[in-house]
């Protein structure tokens, strides 16, 4: 079974949890019907294809898998390269909200493929935020049509996730440009053939730079330099990795003749403000891939269990029932599913955010979707790596070879809870510098949003939502408590004790939004079944938040334990690790 876009599903969620209203819902559709066919018919087929041909290097050369250049071509002539970039640069200047949509359907057709376009996309984002006026004029309109794709080089063989360790050179040559040497590791897409050129967005060391973290400044480096001559600048080889296999992950090598020619972005010193608004657009986007890969494991899955004929269920009159008839099978795929819709609900809403940003709302929708940032990466890829380990476990033998595809797709998402700031990262970054946004201001009013969700499932009264409301209200409570205990941590100077239940909290905090957003789904739905609307896929929203209330949510609770009482460990670890 290849992929499907669940087109209906997104529209659902782009309008009901996130509230889209910047675009006519006709256009919406047709929109992300288009790109879902690109997504099957294009993308999918080639999935595969990619993870048995990998990208192979020789000679300085990566070559993409057969059918790839093609497929990058139709990709890009079709415009989906800058759905939400300004029509100044050639953009179609849609809604985030749109593009987070497009961009699911591209990983969970194909990751590996959708990696290319997911990196230049911050690229562009970095660029038209902080790129000098002239570097905007020669490289922007390239970027966005996606003809010459770009890539990020943070980290290197001694940093690892730690940037202040960064030691590549960048030397002033006197005519405005700069002389970049050093090694960089990890670069997604850092050299291949879908493109004659490539931009480098590279980080670097000023002669005179502050140590530490401060003294970073960002680069543009072409592969190809403006009078059509190489820069001086390589691959120097590609790693080979559990999964992901056609995605060409590149050691680089800059300065092998004197330096590679690079352009400031932004100011000296200032590169690591610049680089994040790339990482902050790409890590929204590893949320997306998680909500991808894990929608595509889930269709996978379902489909294998209403095939593959086993046991007999309980009261069937038949020697042997479908697997999907059992009930601890129905307990998993309905687990994957009730995931996988929390986080596309959670993704949406962190691109509504943007969205909103660009209006009256301003810097209010900005620190929330500050907030949303490490929840949609984490939670949504925690997620992915289990719904797609329940895929495995749902196909049983079949999973754990390749034929079936299951194996694939765990493989592929492993990656996805550690690059672009691992997960933990990103619980330090919830707690430490998004939970004290505004004095915990930002992050009430999310859960007063939350609260609202609930109230409404009361109000509603529906009998079909079962224990939803209450079991949506204890986790927004244990959410409730477990900030204010956060926030209490920092402020009385024992960030350690914060930091120690920093990931069990951002597990929380996913947990109960992710609740909340399958509650407003059910409350649009039971609403239009009580206007008379007779499609079945109202009842199954209903169901599924219901599960997700009952089944998943209930592990709020104990969180909210690890959160506030678990912090202990940290007494004992050395004792225990000891030994």
């Amino acid at each position: 079974m290849s992929y499907r876009a669940p087109v209906t599903e997104m529209l659902f969620a782009l309008r009901h949890v996130a509230g889209l209203d910047a675009v006519d819902p006709e256009d919406a559709q047709a929109i992300l019907t288009e790109a879902g066919r690109i997504a099957a018919e294009v993308l999918a087929p080639l999935n595969r294809i990619g993870d048995r041909h990998g990208s192979p290097f020789a000679h300085g050369r990566v070559t993409t898998p057969p059918g790839w250049r093609e497929a990058f071509r139709t990709f890009t002539e079709g415009g989906w390269n800058g759905l939400s970039a300004a029509a100044d640069h050639g953009g179609q200047g849609l809604p985030k909200l749109i593009e987070a949509a497009c961009t699911e359907m591209w990983n969970g057709a194909n990751l590996a493929f959708g990696l290319c376009p997911l990196l230049t996309q911050g690229g562009i984002e970095a660029l038209a935020a902080h790129g000098s006026d002239a570097l905007k004029e020669r490289y922007l309109e390239k970027l966005v049509s996606g003809e010459w794709p770009a890539t990020m080089n943070l980290t290197e063989p001694q940093a690892g996730s730690d940037l202040a360790l960064l030691r590549t050179r960048a030397e002033p040559a006197g005519d405005g440009t700069y002389r970049i040497t050093g090694t960089k590791i990890y670069i997604t897409y850092g050299e291949h053939d879908l493109a004659d050129n490539i931009v480098h967005l590279v980080l670097a060391r000023l002669p005179d730079a502050p140590a530490g973290t401060r003294g970073i400044s960002l680069f543009l480096v072409p592969k190809v330099l403006p009078d059509g001559s190489a820069n001086d600048l390589r691959c120097s080889g590609v790693e080979h990795k559990l999964g992901i296999h056609a995605s060409p992950t590149c050691s680089m090598a800059f300065g092998d003749q004197g330096g590679a020619t690079g352009w400031l972005i932004g100011q000296e010193n200032k590169g690591l403000a610049c680089m994040f608004t790339m990482m902050n657009a790409a890590r929204l986007n590893v949320g997306l891939q998680g909500v991808g890969v894990a929608e595509a494991a889930t269709q996978r899955a379902l489909t294998y269990a209403n095939e593959r004929r086993q046991g007999r269920a309980v009261g069937a009159a038949e020697a042997t029932s479908p697997i999907a008839a059992h009930p601890d099978v129905q307990r998993m795929l309905l687990t994957m599913k009730a995931y996988t819709a929390a986080a596309r609900g959670i993704c949406y809403l962190t691109a509504a955010a943007l969205d909103a940003a660009l209006g009256p709302e301003g810097q209010a929708a900005l620190d929330r979707a500050s907030l949303l940032t490490p929840v949609a990466k984490a939670f949504s890829t925690d997620l992915a790596n289990e719904v797609t380990s329940l895929g495995v476990q749902v196909h049983g033998g079949m999973g754990f070879v390749e034929e079936t595809g299951a194996a694939q797709l765990m493989r592929d998402a492993r990656i996805l809870g550690i690059y672009e700031g691992t997960n933990g990262i990103q619980a330090i970054d919830l707690t430490a510098r998004k939970l004290p946004l505004n004095g915990g201001a930002t992050a009430r009013s999310q859960i007063a949003w939350m609260r609202r969700a609930a109230e409404g499932l009361l109000k509603a009264a529906d009998p079909s939502f079962g224990h939803m409301a209450a079991r949506l209200r204890d986790g927004i409570g244990s959410l409730d408590r477990a900030t204010s205990h956060q926030l209490a941590a920092l402020a009385s100077n024992r960030p350690d004790a914060a930091l120690a239940g920093a990931a069990p909290y951002l597990r929380l905090f996913g947990l109960a939004l992710g609740g909340a957003c399958l509650a407003r789904g059910a409350l649009a739905a039971s609403a239009a079944l009580k206007a008379g609307e007779r499609d079945p896929a109202h009842a199954a929203r209903i169901a599924l938040a219901r599960f997700y209330a009952e089944n998943l949510l209930v592990a709020a609770g104990g969180l909210e334990q690890s959160v506030v009482e678990g912090g202990a460990f940290m007494d004992d670890a050395a004792v225990a690790l000891a030994v």
